[in-house]
């Protein structure tokens, strides 16, 4: 569970939160004086660590207070199209990653790393900053595969090439692996890891050695794989061994409790949260559902979630 151990909070917070009044309302409580704890005058501005031991009283009265739920981390895997944005807003109204999740209370998603708007393929959420934060940072070198189309003459000197070294605009950069997975002519399908972020880094890395990328998608972050049968703009929430993983994986502690649904209620839901998302932001983009594909490229492991 993430608690943070003394952890303080503003008064008024505290008794808004335990049906004492609204903020504002306490905010004046506090500058009249009405209010103390352990039974000293509270002034607007004092913060105190919410325990059984501490007594807040209002005009002398005793107030029963609620101590702060506990943040449970979640996170998403969603299969983010091509056409979408990675912004929250787009100030000219086009579709974003953010548009098809299911809302939060007391909570939002937050986007680890990002996709171009003409990439497609796994992109994660979470419900925590922290761990959204180490997942990106190039110091824990977590993993990205991808799955390239791309048009041009390859040799094996390029491949060597793209190995051990290309110099880009912002640095130095390579691909850990680059695999052959089949194709037909000039258009041939790789699969290639990195375990970098940088903007347009894999398109920029073919680009140098003269090959232009005409497809690619993101199949793995870490070991959790795009989901197998998820169909394009929807997304499942991962469980508490997945979560745990990545936790671990940037030297987070592990979760003890998670939100996903029992596992018979989960199989239930689903599909039917899934197809409502996809049918609802299509119609709001003006244009057909994308029906899912019966085959992808795909990474070399699985991690089911």
């Amino acid at each position: 569970m993430s608690v943070k151990p003394q952890q303080t909070e503003k008064l008024q917070k505290i008794l808004a939160r335990s049906g004492h009044g609204s903020r504002r309302e306490i905010e004046t409580f506090l500058k009249e004086g009405r209010i103390s704890v352990d039974g000293k005058k509270a002034t607007l501005g004092d913060r105190i660590e919410v325990k059984p031991s501490v007594k807040i009283r209002l005009d002398g009265q005793l107030l029963a207070i609620k101590e702060p739920e506990k943040e449970i981390c979640r996170v998403m895997a969603y299969y983010k199209p091509e056409g979408e944005l990675c912004t929250r807003h787009d100030p000219e109204g086009r579709p974003t990653v953010f548009n098809r999740l299911p809302k939060l209370i007391g909570a939002r998603w937050i986007a680890v790393g990002r996709l171009d708007v003409n990439t497609s393929g796994l992109l994660l959420f979470t419900t925590d900053g922290e761990l959204a934060n180490r997942l990106m940072h190039p110091s824990r070198e977590v993993e990205r595969e991808y799955a390239v189309r791309v048009f041009g003459e390859i040799n094996e000197a390029k491949i060597s090439q793209l190995t051990k070294g290309v110099q880009l605009e912002d640095g130095p950069a390579s691909f850990k692996t680059v695999s052959y997975r089949g194709g037909e002519g000039m258009n041939q399908w790789y699969n290639v890891t990195l375990t970098e972020g940088r903007n347009r880094e894999v398109r920029r890395l073919w680009e140098a050695v003269g090959v232009q990328v005409s497809r690619l998608i993101r199949v793995r972050y870490g070991d959790i794989d795009l989901p197998k049968g998820l169909p394009r703009g929807g997304w499942t929430e991962l469980g508490l061994e997945q979560t745990n993983y990545l936790r671990e994986l940037v030297g987070l502690t592990a979760e003890t409790e998670s939100k996903v649904a029992v596992e018979r209620d989960q199989r239930r839901l689903k599909a039917n949260q899934i197809r409502r998302a996809v049918k609802r932001h299509s119609q709001s983009a003006g244009r057909p559902a994308t029906k899912r594909q019966s085959s992808r490229p795909t990474a070399k492991r699985r991690t089911r979630i």
